[in-house]
């Protein structure tokens, strides 16, 4: 199945730490949506997780995953499906321009809470797919202002 990381997850080590296989990690954008750092952390009300907020002219870059169904439950967990991310499926486009849906994770609306930050460490997980996202995105991302 193909599922769409923009957070964390676009990290590869931490989808291995998760146990989480993938056959294929590429690019890839999801227009129409802008990333934000409004969903509140679990043990933090003052950190932002990553989410997607729809944008009429929005560009989100991500990684493009092809997983096992059967680790599906796994990612879930770590995304604290269903009580603090639910499942969307969005159609992102790779560099190849073929567009595929996807499965990808969105905040609850009781968990999103404007002026939040993350952390340095967090958004480290981010930046860890400077091999596939674009020089300009991984740019932005390091502008970013964290809590620490």
């Amino acid at each position: 199945m193909k599922y769409f990381a923009y957070g964390s997850n676009m990290d590869s080590q931490r989808m291995n730490k998760r146990h989480v296989s993938f056959s294929q990690r590429v690019h890839a954008v999801l227009k129409g949506y802008t990333l934000a750092f409004n969903k509140v952390a679990s043990d933090d009300p003052r950190e932002g997780k990553a989410n997607i907020v729809p944008k009429i002219d929005g560009i989100v870059e991500g990684v493009l995953y092809e997983i096992p169904e059967s680790d599906l439950p796994k990612l879930n967990i770590h995304e604290g499906f269903p009580r603090h991310y639910y499942h969307k499926t969005v159609t992102v486009q790779t560099d190849s321009d073929a567009s595929f849906n996807s499965l990808t994770y969105v905040a609850q609306p009781d968990k999103i809470r404007e002026g939040l930050k993350p952390t340095r460490e967090y958004l480290g997980h981010l930046i860890a797919a400077q091999d596939i996202l674009t020089k300009t995105y991984i740019k932005k991302l390091e502008s970013l202002e964290t809590l620490d």
